[in-house]
């Protein structure tokens, strides 16, 4: 992994130093309608930026895709980019995401910053060299491995965030936990997310960071160890697209049924809009730690703690025995299968990866009632 992480509440000046060693002719900012009013104004005081075009698009995952990306490129060809322009993403995960996959592939490839400005982003979409937008109903179906130049993470962009967002973010630190350490997935379970101390989650995070940086480094192309953090993932992409189609067929996505008043909030997840990423995976974590339990070993005490944090903080997911098929079809297209098999991560414990696991379509079943139980 070539990029350079600085985790910093000094965001000028880490940005400063960034843009400096970052070749440039040209600077594009690409924002989305929200970041662009919110995040935006924290950093357009930098000389640096002074004369930067702006690019925005709109946001949440459902224009992640590619009207999107041809607008970037379209917009980045009007405004003069050349080969040593750069690029800087500001935003959440799917400005992350399909800016970097704008920069790498316009003119075979400019540079680019990524300033994640929400908790998933940070410790999870700009942090790797993945980019990529959905494509035919699909989750990130289109993309490639390419790192930022550099990755600024300031912590103060999470004082803007909403309980949904903080919780999407959160789920990814408690896979992070998962896949690491006892330690690690402690200091997560522990923590009260309903009531965030912002101080002590930036440190958490900071850790959370390292736990992704160590494996990608080891595997930067996902041809083995990578595969650690797709725990989850299988189910969760799934559940993902599957509240896509929903919305495309003009259904309502699954529910969202909260378990605390606190996610009965105003912050809780739009019926309108797809289900949070972060949500998707919560669930298909309860899922592949139902697997994890019953096919290579991993402890039930554990299961059974981690998946009542979840349940507590991230509720049911409503979803029926109607649904199943679908969503098995859905897996059935993941990037990790081979030879037409549905291909998982699962855990023989907390740090022990055990990855190109398959499970049969009634073990899949099984793991899909566990989540309903409740």
């Amino acid at each position: 992994m070539n990029q350079r992480v600085i985790i910093s509440q000094k965001i000028n000046t880490a940005l400063a130093i960034a843009i400096s060693e970052c070749e440039h002719d040209k600077i594009f900012v690409l924002t989305d309608t929200i970041t662009h009013g919110k995040c935006w104004p924290k950093i357009e005081s930098l000389f640096s930026l002074k004369g930067a075009q702006h690019i925005i698009i709109e946001p949440t995952d459902s224009h992640k895709d590619i009207n999107s990306l041809t607008h970037v490129w379209q917009a980045l060809q009007r405004g003069g980019a050349t080969r040593h322009s750069c690029l800087l993403n500001l935003g959440g995960g799917m400005v992350t995401d399909l800016g970097g996959l704008a920069a790498s592939t316009f003119k075979r490839g400019i540079n680019f910053i990524n300033i994640p400005t929400t908790l998933l982003a940070m410790v999870d979409a700009s942090v790797g060299g993945k980019t990529g937008i959905n494509f035919g109903g699909l989750k990130n179906e289109i993309g490639v491995f390419s790192d930022a130049e550099y990755v600024i993470i300031d912590t103060d962009f999470l004082k803007t965030l909403d309980t949904t967002n903080l919780r999407s973010g959160y789920a990814e630190m408690l896979k992070h936990g998962l896949i690491s350490n006892k330690k690690h997935w402690a200091e997560l379970i522990n923590f009260h997310l309903t009531t965030p101390d912002l101080d002590h989650l930036q440190r958490i995070l900071a850790d959370s960071i390292k736990v992704k940086e160590r494996i990608v480094t080891q595997d930067p192309q996902e041809k083995g160890p990578r595969q650690a953090l797709n725990f989850g993932h299988t189910f969760g992409h799934a559940f993902e697209s599957f509240s896509f189609r929903c919305i495309k067929k003009g259904v309502e996505p699954p529910a969202h049924t909260a378990k605390n008043d606190k996610a009965k909030s105003e912050d809780a997840p739009s019926r309108t809009q797809p289900l949070p990423h972060g949500y998707a995976v919560a669930f298909g974590l309860v899922c592949e730690l139902y697997l994890s339990a019953v096919k290579t070993g991993f402890p039930t005490d554990t299961m059974q703690q981690t998946v009542r944090f979840i349940r507590h903080h991230y509720g049911q997911l409503d979803i029926t025995c109607d649904d199943y098929p679908e969503l098995m079809e859905l897996m059935a297209h993941d990037k990790k299968n081979k030879d037409g098999v549905i291909n998982f991560t699962l855990l023989g414990g907390i740090g022990d990866i055990r990855i190109n696991q398959t499970a049969s379509d009634d073990e899949i079943k099984e793991a899909l009632d566990f989540l309903r139980e409740g």
